[in-house]
């Protein structure tokens, strides 16, 4: 408060991590509504022309009983924006009349209904340069490091989430340097060695002398979707959030901050999908107009044609005019242009996927236990540091993944860490929805009020026939599918189960 006091406003360039903030001012009589750089924590907004509501969740602006009222509570366009991505992108929320403050802007709210917004922070402001490997990974490691340390900062007990990846062990090698006792970490593994890397982390855990914990869980976590997505307030067709909740619950009988690797992937160029995208002939030689839509499509869920296809005639009117493209992604794009092409997809993947999905997973699994998660790689020295470094630092044209980050990191965690075979922290979704859990599935979708206004029946079942049949793997679209039902059933018709 007193640095509000010295300095007003512009105090929150000062600030480092995670934050949503509201201050009233007096002076000024006026209220600030603030959030922090990239979108870890979250921010909404509610105004309906007579009241300002605000709050760190959707719920809070309405009693149970009343959410469900009718229809007219949803956001069909959102809606929309969420066939897309698989997520709703801010500022858009499920919710009609709530929009989610953006990461990195302020708003400002005065008794006159007067509404000012503003972006304190624009990860775009930076410039590729040039580095030698040494130089690099000097201020890398060093920025990690100090990154890491100033979120050792606690009077609780704390921890690390380790899977063994890259990202993690290499927090928790960071992590050793600067605490006397051993770093506590969890890892929840699975009997099916296809989704299991306990082995990874227990690897990092015996290199750094950690305080290992280690789970086996129930593989099938279905049951616990609607739970997760309670916590949501909003549709994710991402499973990981499952496994994640299940190891934010392991780590809260212990500690109650946790360090994760969270960001590394989408700075360093660290999914498969940068791989095979840059891996086509054409990818840095396209007319920047063909290339952020052929990379728009390449990560796309639903394509515009076939969001189309799926809808009813009255929804399709509706929305056929609404561009996922237009709306939510080619103004990152605008903005990233002097970057250079591997950056560019990283930056929309930055303001898009990072804040609209995968920050949402640690932060509201882990708060839903009283965890908190901090994020050494958002930290905005290490976020800008990424995006001063070119594009081939990060994505060799060999198609190595976080290619220089893991030779930096190499020396702290060891070549068989550093370039083991990245493994997705996720769970066989498509396998049940084919085997054991297929009748659910359709059980769910078939009874969806939501999904019966919005779809037409006939292709929802084509799409289950195939996939149960093997025909076609629509596990993704399914799974999106599946959490619309589930969080309509939920939160807008108040269903506990």
């Amino acid at each position: 408060m007193r640095l509000y006091e010295r300095e007003g406003i512009a105090c929150l360039r000062r600030l480092n991590g995670m934050f949503a903030i509201a201050i009233d001012d007096a002076h000024e009589d006026a209220l600030y509504l603030a959030r922090d750089r990239i979108g870890v924590k979250p921010l909404y907004v509610k105004d309906d022309g007579q009241h300002l509501l605000f709050a760190s969740e959707i719920k809070a602006f309405w009693p149970p009983s009343l959410i469900g009222q009718s229809q007219s509570a949803i956001d069909f366009e959102a809606i929309h924006h969420y066939l897309t991505f698989n997520y709703i992108p801010a500022p858009w929320t499920a919710y009609q009349g709530v929009r989610h403050l953006m990461p990195g802007t302020w708003m400002k709210f005065t008794r006159s209904a007067q509404v000012q917004t503003q972006r304190w922070w624009c990860l775009a402001d930076q410039r590729e340069q040039d580095y030698s490997f040494a130089a690099w990974a000097e201020e890398f490691m060093a920025t990690l490091d100090d990154a890491t340390r100033i979120r050792l900062r606690a009077d609780v007990p704390f921890g690390a989430f380790l899977s063994g990846g890259v990202d993690s062990s290499t927090i928790v090698g960071l992590m050793a340097r600067h605490v006397q006792q051993p770093v506590k970490t969890f890892c929840i593994g699975f009997a099916d060695p296809r989704y299991d890397e306990s082995v990874f982390a227990q690897q990092a855990a015996d290199r750094f002398g950690c305080q290992h914990t280690l789970e086996v869980a129930e593989l099938n976590m279905l049951a616990r979707w609607p739970q997760v997505l309670h916590h949501l307030d909003q549709p994710h067709g991402d499973a990981s959030f499952m496994p994640t909740l299940r190891v934010s619950e392991l780590a809260a009988k212990h500690v109650k901050v946790v360090l994760t690797g969270d960001g590394g992937d989408e700075l360093f160029a660290g999914y498969d999908k940068y791989a095979a995208f840059f891996a086509r002939p054409d990818a840095l030689t396209l007319p920047q107009t063909d290339f952020e839509r052929r990379y728009f499509d390449s990560i796309s869920l639903f394509s515009p044609v076939a969001k189309l296809a799926l809808y009813q005639p009255e929804v399709r009117r509706r929305l056929e005019g609404i561009d996922s493209f237009t709306e939510a992604a080619k103004p990152w794009f605008d903005e990233a242009q002097h970057f250079d092409r591997i950056n560019q997809a990283l930056y929309l993947d930055m303001q898009l996927l990072l804040c609209g999905n995968n920050l949402v997973k640690p932060d509201r699994m882990g708060m839903a236990v009283s965890i908190e998660a901090r994020t050494p790689f958002l930290d905005w020295r290490m976020m800008e540091l990424a995006f001063r470094s070119r594009g081939m630092t990060k994505l060799s044209a060999a198609g190595d993944k976080k290619h220089w980050f893991k030779k930096a990191a190499a020396p702290l965690i060891g070549a068989d860490l550093a370039y083991r075979k990245k493994q997705m922290f996720t769970v066989p979704v498509g396998d049940w929805f084919r085997g054991e859990s297929y009748l659910w599935l359709c059980d769910l979708l078939h009874k969806s009020e939501l999904l019966a206004h919005m779809f037409i029946g006939p292709e929802v079942d084509l799409m289950l026939k195939k996939h149960h049949a093997g025909d076609a793997n629509f596990t993704r679209e399914l799974r999106a599918l599946a959490a619309l039902a589930l969080w309509h059933s939920r939160m807008l018709q108040g269903d506990s189960q």
